[in-house]
């Protein structure tokens, strides 16, 4: 190759806010993706759980060629017939009753707090207070920053908006403790597995009990599934391993198969709190997102791809487990179905370029934690290759002296 075919990316007009690997993706196909200078990649970052069907699926393209040959954009001011058609498949799919649809998780979040505190108001209660929970990430707009139990990422825009009370996870006496005797109190709001926190998981016994306090309290019950739902764990929702159903739940990522798209599904408690006026988006609901959530949800049932999620993410986690469970440095592994998190004893960011060198896409995220959230078309042998390629790395990583 030339020199020019072989120069490292650069966006000197790009506003400086991520800290790049040096490499611009040009291509991609199934779980492989290419560099511009011809280097392939095994993908298990999947755009940060955001490539559900994988690169250019064969199913997904036409469909996305064909709407944008139709109508990209029209306005809220009208009907978009596939808001409908999506919003009934999520309904039926999460037992829930409505959607508002939006254009990430941001902004599903930070609508699914409108409603918490709509929701308060509507009671007569002056300042609504909601409980977000310790690691929690659910945004970087001022009020989900605030939400967010991240100091590292909160740092430098204060003041924070006030309403939150933080509680550490999977603890209910300590939730208890931390609202008893609070008539302000309006929803508890968290994720079901935690992404950016460390791939956290939420117990189901822990699902269950807060439901129950919801319940019992008269409060929302708001689970953020945007980056472990739409069938990440091998199940529709995060949650409905718990057998359970939120009264709000903010969707995103992985819904249009990397089209832009949010949503807010709300279950009978939420579904009438917005009403025209409260609440709106220029781009939400476009028909070429519209377009990519109905055909994404229509794919993955057609292929299976809940069942493969659950199948091959066990193989994966499995074959980490037995490699890297109780070798020294090895904190832990967990997660569900496609999203697993190996959580090392010290800071391991520079696993990130490492595995990219040897041609493999991942993340690390809470300094200490492989984060594994491939795309769910995943076979198991491409499993295998991921652990083919990590575990070496790992391993070096270990014996290191730091």
């Amino acid at each position: 190759m030339n020199a020019a075919a072989t120069a490292v990316p650069s966006s000197p007009h790009v506003m400086n806010t991520y800290g790049r690997l040096p490499i611009a993706m040009s291509h991609g196909r199934g779980c492989r993706v290419w560099d511009v200078n011809g280097k392939e990649y095994l993908d298990a970052l999947a755009g940060i759980a955001v490539n559900t069907l994988g690169h250019a699926h064969p199913k997904l393209v036409p469909a996305l060629q064909d709407q944008v040959a139709k109508l990209i954009h029209s306005s809220n001011y009208y009907h978009v017939p596939n808001q409908e058609v999506l919003a009934r498949m999520l309904v039926e799919r999460s037992g829930m009753t409505n959607v508002f649809f939006c254009s990430s998780g941001l902004e599903a979040n930070e609508a699914a707090l409108k409603l918490a505190r709509k929701y308060g108001h509507d009671k007569g209660i002056e300042r609504p207070e909601i409980v977000v929970y310790e690691k929690a990430f659910h945004g970087r707009s001022i009020a989900t920053l605030s939400a967010t139990g991240n100091p590292k990422v909160q740092a430098g825009f204060g003041p924070l908006v006030e309403g939150f009370i933080r509680v550490p996870l999977n603890d209910i006496e300590a939730l208890k403790k931390a609202t008893v005797g609070n008539p302000n109190v309006v929803a508890v709001f968290f994720e079901t597995i935690q992404g950016e926190g460390g791939v956290n998981p939420m117990r189901a016994q822990y699902l269950q009990d807060v439901r129950a306090l919801c319940d019992a309290q008269d409060w929302l019950l708001m689970i953020d599934e945007v980056q472990c739902g739409m069938g990440r764990t091998g199940k529709w929702f995060a949650h409905q391993w718990a057998g359970i159903q939120p009264d709000v739940m903010p969707l995103a990522k992985g819904l249009g198969s990397g089209v832009p798209i949010g949503a807010v599904v709300a279950g009978p408690k939420a579904a009438n709190i917005f009403q025209p006026g409260n609440h709106g988006t220029t781009f939400g609901g476009n028909p070429l997102a519209m377009r990519a959530g109905v055909e994404t949800i229509r794919i993955m049932e057609e292929e299976g791809l809940l069942e493969n999620a659950a199948t091959v993410g066990a193989h994966l986690r499995g074959r980490l487990e037995a490699a890297l469970l109780g070798k020294p440095g090895v904190n832990d592994i967990r997660g569900q179905g496609l999203m697993i998190g190996i959580e090392l004893d010290k800071p391991c960011g520079v696993i990130t370029q490492r595995a990219a060198d040897a041609g493999l896409l991942l993340s690390v995220t809470a300094d200490s934690v492989i984060r594994l959230v491939p795309p769910l078309i995943m076979t198991t042998a491409e499993a295998d290759e991921v652990c083919a390629i990590l575990l070496p790395i790992i391993a070096a990583f270990l014996a290191e002296n730091t």
